[in-house]
């Protein structure tokens, strides 16, 4: 039986909720994220929708059971474009919830060491994206930026130009996934998806920026 949901962090925490109190056998079922490009023969699909409240109950299981630390992993893993990642972060919670804290260091099993993995490539992406992200001024004054990145790392993004520019109107937009977090000068920021008319808009908006093209060569080349 495989259980399907939305690629959303809410979405994914309720579907291992659900799959996790199926009593079908953890051998005998899968976790993936939606959009499902080919369905497989002799396997029963299970949509799951998300669920405040048994989101709730997984995010608080793992940081009060295991660790805050591994809850950042699992966050982080979450967010990566690999389709079986829903899949490998179920995997890891069985063995987390099982041997606790010190699950980090049993690289030995494939379970652990395929999540630091998918973990690893969103830190690296998100890492590549800090030190080479530029934003460019427009006529009201905003700074915007347009980044394309393969995993979602919008969210690891968002708090560190929070603090490296909080007096400053900024928005940092996500052309693959059409997201965006937006920073109001001196406030917090928040989260949003972009309906199909602000993202025109908004990718289309005409910036001023001198050295746009040289450094978009220069990040190219690196």
């Amino acid at each position: 039986t495989i259980f399907t949901c939305a690629d959303d962090f809410s979405s994914m925490m309720t579907c291992i909720y659900d799959a996790w109190g199926s009593g079908l056998g953890h051998r005998n079922i899968r976790l993936m994220t939606e959009p499902l490009y080919e369905t497989e023969l002799f396997c029963s699909y299970r949509h799951v929708e998300a669920d405040e409240e048994k989101t709730g109950k997984v995010i608080r299981s793992i940081q009060c059971k295991i660790s805050y630390e591994v809850f950042k992993m699992v966050f982080r893993a979450s967010l990566s474009f690999k389709e079986d990642k829903l899949d490998c972060i179920y995997r890891f919670l069985l063995l987390a919830f099982h041997h606790g804290p010190s699950v980090t260091g049993r690289l030995q099993e494939p379970a652990v060491a395929g999540l630091f993995e998918i973990e690893r490539k969103v830190l690296n992406e998100a890492h590549l994206f800090r030190e080479f992200i530029r934003f460019s001024s427009v006529q009201n004054g905003t700074l915007v930026s347009h980044i394309e990145p393969k995993c979602n790392v919008l969210p690891l993004l968002a708090e560190n130009f929070s603090d490296r520019m909080p007096s400053e109107n900024w928005m940092i937009i996500d052309d693959t996934r059409k997201s965006a977090v937006i920073h109001p000068a001196d406030s917090s920021y928040y989260m949003t998806l972009l309906t199909p008319e602000e993202f025109l808009t908004l990718r289309h908006t005409e910036i001023r920026d001198e050295y746009s093209a040289l450094w978009t060569s220069f990040f190219r080349a690196v």
